[in-house]
């Protein structure tokens, strides 16, 4: 099992139109999630930057990379990409994170 914590930054004022949709996720993006192997996905906001803070647990990083050429994923981001920071694809600017401590 691999732990992986990312960063993303929402635009200002979007906080609550970003928790309003991952409260309704899709049922397919749910699946598709799972079918290449993330689980235990949260996903934290620090209302003071608009700062997100994401931490999934994954059975292989390589097959999570795999993921994001899936239609479903595509499709959620150009559904996010107005309310968030993104890359030409409409992925969003996601910055890995050092994992410096872990305690079971």
């Amino acid at each position: 099992m691999v732990r992986k914590s990312f960063k993303m930054k929402l635009y200002e004022g979007m906080a609550e139109e970003y928790e309003k949709r991952h409260n309704a996720l899709w049922p397919e993006m749910r699946d598709m999630i799972h079918e290449y192997g993330g689980s235990n996905y949260s996903i934290f906001l620090d209302t003071e930057t608009n700062v997100l803070y994401g931490y999934i647990e994954l059975e292989d990083a390589e097959k999570w990379d795999k993921s994001a050429d899936t239609e479903i994923c595509r499709k959620w981001w150009d559904f996010m990409a107005d309310i968030m920071e993104t890359n030409p694809d409409n992925s969003p600017v996601s910055i890995d994170l050092k994992p410096v401590f872990h305690l079971d």
